[in-house]
């Protein structure tokens, strides 16, 4: 399929005004052209019913925690079902406020409590701190969450990008722990396998859009070593069992370096027997998710997820 024409309009805008790679960026640059691109993309954020900025102990201090509460249904005041989101950013750039207009959205959208996890970024902090950072997070909300109105068995973890990494290695790590029991998985574009080799990445060579520098960019700060890059909780693809993970909607796009590794764990998942939606997104390019203001693509992928967590989390009406 030829690039959306949205999509089109998009990348022309970019090659005209010469926006420099974020590869090619200082880190302090890059992050910060990161958030404003993004929320260049997301439009005018909703408003919800209660936003709570928290605070979540770690070993050297303290990681921000967001809290999205939608409006309650008429007469309700039962504990609500959540949605923990993990930021993308390649483990290098983000930050809550990347992911606020998404957050918003779907709390809104989903009627489910979401809570947007803060975790430290490389190169400062390489693999595996972010990991242990959001599943830590995880098992910090399933604690509290009577305090918050949260209905700890009605949990679910989320994210795009390297959020949607992070998001599949914490339900590994939920799985050998034993806990929290997550109700579902959100991965949107998600990487999967460090140095794929995939046709995607390898064909994914546009400078004006993500593409396989990019990748290769982010991956260069997170690992601290190649050998890492085989540790399934970096490239989730690669554990050597996927049974027994929660169900899972995983969302790719067709112009993204990662679109054949997300697609291979949607599949993995399904032969381990673990309930997945797969769904590409034809003309689309990594990062479309969070630009429902401005693609229609976005938007329709926005209500798929929407659709899977209500369905997930019994929110359904």
């Amino acid at each position: 399929m030829p690039l959306d024409p949205q999509v089109a309009a998009w990348r022309a805008r970019r090659l005209a005004e010469r926006v420099t790679p974020l590869y090619e960026q200082t880190l302090a640059e890059a992050r910060a052209a990161d958030l404003a691109e993004i929320q260049a993309g997301a439009g005018v954020p909703e408003s919800v019913a209660e936003v709570l900025d928290l605070t979540m102990p770690v070993d050297d201090g303290e990681l921000p925690l967001r809290l999205y509460r939608p409006a309650a249904p008429a007469g309700g005041s039962e504990p609500r079902p959540a949605l923990v989101y993990f930021f993308g950013g390649g483990w290098t750039l983000g930050q809550i406020e990347t992911c606020d207009g998404i957050c918003r959205t779907l709390a809104n959208a989903a009627g489910c409590v979401v809570i947007a996890a803060g975790y430290r970024l490389a190169p400062e902090h390489k693999f595996p701190v972010a990991v242990y950072d959001c599943y830590d997070a995880v098992r910090w909300i399933a604690g509290h969450a009577g305090e918050w109105g949260i209905d700890a068995g009605r949990l679910a973890v989320g994210g795009d990008s390297a959020g949607g990494n992070l998001a599949a290695a914490v339900t590994l790590l939920a799985r050998q722990h034993g806990g929290p029991a997550l109700a579902a998985q959100l991965l949107v574009y998600p990487n999967t396998c460090y140095a794929a080799g995939t046709p995607s990445l390898a064909g994914s060579d546009d400078p004006a859009m993500f593409n396989r520098r990019s990748v290769a960019w982010y991956w260069g700060h997170y690992l601290n070593s190649p050998e890492d890059g085989r540790d399934p909780l970096a490239s989730p693809l690669l554990a050597p069992d996927h049974s027994g993970l929660p169900p899972a909607l995983v969302i790719t796009a067709e112009y993204d370096p990662l679109r054949d590794e997300g697609e291979r764990y949607a599949r993995r998942l399904q032969a381990a027997g673990v309930p997945t939606e797969l769904t590409r997104y034809d003309g689309m390019m990594h990062g479309f998710f969070l630009m429902s203001a401005t693609l229609d693509g976005g938007r329709r992928a926005v209500d798929q997820a929407v659709a899977f967590l209500r369905t997930r989390l019994g929110t359904a009406s």
